[in-house]
């Protein structure tokens, strides 16, 4: 029976590079000289550094430009709010993956109410769409790919 995968994943060495670009260009522009503005990127973890919050804002609009430039979704990132102590402001965003159960529960209810002859079951980070027709998997992704979710989707391991 033909199935595939729906899944939220992030290429991480894509929002790496990322990272670095945005680095690169805080170093050399003229209104971040000598303020000490830097990224650091811990595994899912981007952590912005500025002397003020509107530094932040505007460091943070560079990332966003530089994860969508090397096609890294920015629905993804999760933005804390700005933190200063002293003359030191401080801001995280975190690169989200793998579909959380209310969203993956959320997901199979969409296709359940589709009334498309297919089956869905939630395994771990992914949700598995099963049917007997090729054609009614691709009215499913059509359908995901309308509707208004938190998290970027893409579908994998289509099988036939």
């Amino acid at each position: 029976m033909p199935s595939f995968d729906v899944i939220s994943e992030v290429n991480m060495h894509e929002a790496t590079n990322a990272v670095d670009q945005a680095n690169r260009e805080v170093s050399t522009r003229f209104d971040f000289k000598g303020s000490g503005a830097r990224f650091e990127h811990n595994d899912a973890v981007i952590t912005l550094h500025a002397e003020s919050e509107f530094q932040l804002q505007q460091m943070l609009d560079i990332l966003q430009n530089k994860l969508t430039k090397r096609e890294v979704d920015i629905a993804c990132l999760k933005i804390d709010e700005p933190r200063a102590s002293g003359r030191q402001a401080m801001q995280t965003a975190t690169l989200r993956q793998g579909l959380d159960t209310p969203l993956a529960k959320k997901i199979v209810k969409l296709v359940k109410d589709s009334k498309l002859k297919v089956q869905c079951a939630i395994q771990g980070e992914k949700v598995r769409v099963t049917g007997k027709k090729r054609d009614d998997l691709q009215q499913v992704m059509a359908l995901l790919r309308k509707a208004e979710l938190e998290m970027p989707i893409q579908f994998d391991n289509f099988r036939d």
